[in-house]
């Protein structure tokens, strides 16, 4: 292993001066810093970890909490998106980051336990159950924590803003003529709770008269429930127009129901999906979805969490919104 001694001995200089310039101090000149990371390079020197820890009182790692309820894995691309964007700009910073469980091994633990045993310097959590005791003790723990998609009173939180997104669909949905309108919604999130919100609000504003036997409750990410509940919508004698789902995924098993009751899209009757993952993209006709901005998300995230670990946020608490965009494809019906 190179050591900063062995850098020294080559180049001829005290190893205090190895350091200094490694640490990019002003009391080294920028010619010999060159000087000496290209040595550094050249050897394949490698910063101690333990020993930066020390001197920073940093482990300079970030723990993340992504509890995949659906079992999609990390091949769903919201989330995939998300993560590389979150990975990426903490290296970009000079940080690692751990999968935060409850588990290590075959020893059952606290994401709070876990945090800690690894010495997270903060934590970001991407998806969880916000109800849970364990994810609650974290949040209100003296590690630095920014959420997702979800908002705990002291804690910073970037999210997806729902609310525009529920009101970009119906909107341009009206302008296509479309009134009646179904609308599946995921389970009981704060997400949901937003987005049905929106969907009320906008329907209101614009004069659609929304139906309750159009509305219907599935969990995210899980084709076979949508398809279950679009077969409940097309069951209907006066069938909606227009099927919003939760997600594009969901849309899969949507578009099976909608095929074996022998109709077409976007002729027959319309969909709409939402998250723009490359799935919409690839199917035909073109999925028109809400396309949310995964990878600014965990980007932001990263810049919060990261101010809140150099304290240079104050407020002990930052919300922020990004916006996604409607992503307009072929399976709206002009209807007017």
């Amino acid at each position: 292993m190179v050591t900063l001694k062995n850098i020294a001995l080559k180049l001829n200089v005290s190893v205090g001066t190895v350091s200094k310039a490694l640490r990019n101090s002003s009391e080294i000149s920028e010619d010999l810093k060159q000087v000496v990371l290209a040595c550094a390079k050249e050897m394949g020197y490698v910063a101690n970890s333990s020993a930066r820890s020390l001197k920073t009182n940093k482990s300079y790692n970030i723990g993340i909490v992504y509890e995949d309820k659906t079992s999609a894995g990390l091949g769903h691309d919201y989330f995939s998106i998300m993560l590389n964007s979150i990975r990426n700009e903490l290296q970009a910073n000079g940080f690692d980051f751990t999968f935060i469980t409850t588990s290590i091994g075959e020893e059952d633990i606290s994401y709070l336990n876990h945090a800690k045993y690894r010495n997270c310097d903060g934590v970001i959590i991407v998806t969880a159950d916000f109800e849970n005791k364990s994810i609650i003790d974290l949040v209100q723990s003296d590690i630095p924590v920014v959420t997702i998609d979800h908002v705990f009173e002291n804690t910073s939180a970037i999210l997806s803003d729902n609310e525009d997104g529920l009101a970009s669909i119906v909107q341009y949905l009206y302008k296509k003529g479309h009134r009646k309108i179904a609308f599946i919604h995921g389970e009981d999130t704060e997400v949901t709770r937003l987005r049905l919100q929106a969907f009320d609000d906008t329907c209101k504003l614009l004069g659609i008269q929304k139906e309750k036997r159009y509305i219907k409750e599935a969990v995210y990410h899980l084709p076979q429930q949508a398809g279950q509940r679009t077969r409940e919508i097309l069951n209907l004698e006066d069938k909606p127009t227009c099927i919003i789902f939760p997600d594009d995924y969901s849309y899969m098993g949507g578009a099976t129901e909608i095929d074996k009751h022998n109709l077409t899209v976007p002729d027959d009757i319309s969909v709409v999906g939402y998250d723009g993952i490359f799935l919409s993209r690839i199917l035909r006709p073109i999925l028109t979805t809400y396309k949310q901005n995964s990878e600014l998300i965990g980007e932001t995230a990263v810049q919060t969490l990261l101010a809140e670990i150099k304290e240079t946020y104050t407020s002990g608490k930052t919300i922020i919104k990004i916006k996604g965009h409607l992503q307009e494809g072929q399976t709206v019906k002009d209807i007017k």
